[in-house]
Order: C-alpha cells, then sequence, then structure tokens
C-alpha cells in the first residue's frame, strides 16, 4: 500500500497560470530498505520453513498442539539454520507478490514524476513472518489521472503474480491427510480460489485439480498467494487513504467521504456480528471475523479526509472501466471471515 499522501498547498488553486517549482530529492536510505527486506527474507523463511516441514509430514499447517512446532519456530531454525532452506518457497512467493504491489505504486509515481520512497518491508513474527510492505509518499500529485493510475497500478500488478502463482501453486498441493484435517487456524477461499481451481479442473490437471477445494492441504506456495489475495482485498477496501480510497476519489472526489464513513460502518457492523456470534448469540451460520473492527478503528484512525488534489481534468472511460476491474479483484478476494480458530486467540 502507499503511504497517506501530504496534502496539496493551497497554491493549487485554478489560476491561468501555475508555476510548479522543481523539489529537490532526498537522497534514499537504502540501507534502511535494505536492512528490513533482509530481515523480512529472514522472518519469512522461518514461517515457511514451518509450513512446509508440515506439509511433508501430513502435519496441521497451523496447530498449537504441543508435540508440534510453534507459530514461529525461531528456535527450531537457529537450532539447524539449514531449515532455512525449507522455507525458500514460501519466502520467495510472499515477497514477490508483496514487491509487485509495492514496485506497481512506485514506477508510476517515477512515471508522474511524484517523489515517492522504495518500499519498505516490515519484518514481524506473526503467522506470516511479516506485516507487509509500503512506500511512502513525499510530494503533491498533480491530478485525478495520477492519482488514479498510483492506486490501482499496486493492486493489479499484486493480484496478477498472486494469481499465476495460484494456478502453479494448487497444482503443488495434495490430498488434506487426516493427520492434518484438524488445524487451529482454517483459512476461508475466496472466489478467486474457486476460480484458480475450476481452471486446473478444465485443465485436466491431476492432484489438487481433481479433488474439491475443501479436501486440499495447501502447499505453502499456496499459502503465500492466499496471504497476497488477502492482502489485496484489504487495500481495496474504499475508504481512507487505502488504494480503494484513492481509486474513489479519483473517480469522485464528492463521494470520497461519503463511501469512506460507509465502509466503515460497514466494516464496525461485520465485526460486531463477529463478536455476537463468539458469545452464541448469533448462529454459526453468520460469517464475520473480528478483525474488522480493528480495519474501521484504523481507518477512522488514518482519517477519512483526502489530500486536496486539483478537480479538474477528471479521468477518462477507459479508467473507469479499470475501475469496474479493481471492483471485481475486491470480489474476487474479498471474504467475510478469512480465518477462524483458536491459532487467533
Amino acid at each position: 500500500m502507499s503511504d497517506p499522501i501530504p496534502p496539496v498547498p493551497s497554491a493549487y488553486d485554478f489560476h491561468p497560470v501555475e508555476v510548479f517549482l522543481a523539489e529537490e530529492r532526498p537522497r534514499r536510505r537504502y540501507w534502511l530498505h535494505a536492512v528490513l527486506l533482509l530481515a523480512t527474507v529472514f522472518t519469512t523463511l522461518v514461517v515457511g520453513a514451518r509450513l512446509e516441514f508440515n506439509f511433508l509430514h501430513n502435519l496441521p499447517a497451523f496447530s498449537l498442539e504441543e508435540n508440534t512446532l510453534p507459530m514461529f519456530p525461531l528456535g527450531w531454525v537457529m537450532a539447524q539454520p539449514s531449515r532455512l532452506l525449507l522455507g525458500v518457497p514460501f519466502a520467495a512467493t510472499l515477497m514477490l507478490i508483496l514487491l509487485a504491489h509495492e514496485m506497481g505504486h512506485f514506477v508510476y509515481c517515477m512515471r508522474y514524476g511524484v517523489n515517492a520512497t522504495l518500499p519498505f518491508f516490515i519484518p514481524a513474527p506473526t503467522l506470516i513472518g511479516t506485516l507487509g510492505a509500503f512506500i511512502r509518499i513525499k510530494s503533491p500529485i498533480r491530478s485525478r489521472e495520477a492519482l488514479f493510475d498510483i492506486g490501482i497500478a499496486g493492486p493489479i500488478a499484486g493480484f496478477v503474480v498472486a494469481f499465476i502463482t495460484l494456478i502453479a501453486a494448487l497444482s503443488l498441493s495434495k490430498a488434506m491427510p487426516m493427520t492434518a484435517s484438524q488445524s487451529d487456524l482454517v483459512l476461508a477461499y475466496p472466489l478467486v480460489f474457486e476460480w484458480a481451481h475450476w481452471l486446473l479442473i478444465r485443465l485436466g490437471v491431476s492432484g489438487a485439480g481433481s479433488l474439491p477445494l475443501q479436501a486440499v492441504y495447501l502447499h505453502p506456495t499456496a499459502v503465500a498467494a492466499w496471504v497476497g489475495m488477502f492482502a489485496t482485498a484489504l487495500n481495496l477496501l474504499p475508504g481512507g487513504q487505502l488504494d480503494g480510497g484513492h481509486i474513489v476519489y479519483a473517480l469522485s472526489p464528492r463521494a470520497h467521504r461519503y463511501v469512506s464513513r460507509t465502509t466503515v460502518v460497514t466494516l464496525l457492523t461485520m465485526g460486531v456480528i463477529a463478536v455476537l456470534k463468539d458469545m452464541h448469540y448469533l448462529s454459526e451460520r453468520w460469517k464475520s471475523w473480528e478483525g474488522w473492527l480493528v480495519w474501521a478503528l484504523l481507518l477512522t484512525i488514518s482519517g477519512l479526509r483526502h489530500p486536496q488534489v486539483p478537480p479538474w481534468p477528471g479521468i477518462g472511460r477507459s479508467r473507469k472501466w479499470l475501475a469496474l476491474l479493481a471492483f471485481l479483484m475486491l470480489v474476487l478476494t474479498f471474504v467475510p471471515e478469512p480465518f477462524r480458530g483458536a491459532a487467533l486467540r
């Protein structure tokens, strides 16, 4: 995702002639980007090593049992560093998807002369070994078309890489063994997984392609593709200064605040439904996730307003078709209850 864009100075009010002074671009802190990148590669390798080990030994992918590896098995890896090699497929796939997303933003920033940083990766001992990545935009965006292109380039790039990876990864997956069926974290499949699975069936791919999707044990690279799709859905939420918020603002500046507020209310409602379900006030048939409360809070804290971008000219018809593509990607990747289980508690 891209960092909040600083407001455009009031000098951007329309006048017959506008003069833009060239900004001196600050030196890039390549060492910081490199350190964060290497650290994130390491943390994702640790998580990937556990996923690969469990996959090879038909163990639950995510388990909290005493006789299984912890969610972030740092001690297990450090006891035998060669085990990090097990994590290469997962780590390489996930890092490639995240890099594609952020470089989509970065390339279009460069195309429009917008000052932006290289991607900052965030290492963390989480279920996937990272908290994602972001770039910081440090200069004004001078048109709605530029805002639209910068906002949508990341999700499209990340989605394309994740989808190609998903097709290959599902073919590497296998039938769910009985010993791996009781995982403490269950991933729910978005529509794009159903599409990819259907495509494999049509292509006559053996293995996972001949099994119901719920009976498939995902290869670690498929888990990375799932993470990439989930990240795409989060970034495309139409609110605030998320990528989806940028797209909405570029389409209609006046509608942005209304759409953002509607998004926050929707996420709050879904979060409350999940809480009530956990308290057994609602049936398990209600599919929702408590984490939407956090995302509603983040959207509110980050602000529903948007930096000023010159209202004229607007965006052309071709970009409006791309906006429909962004909406389709959101539908394909969004899951009301993305995951559930003891691993989240």
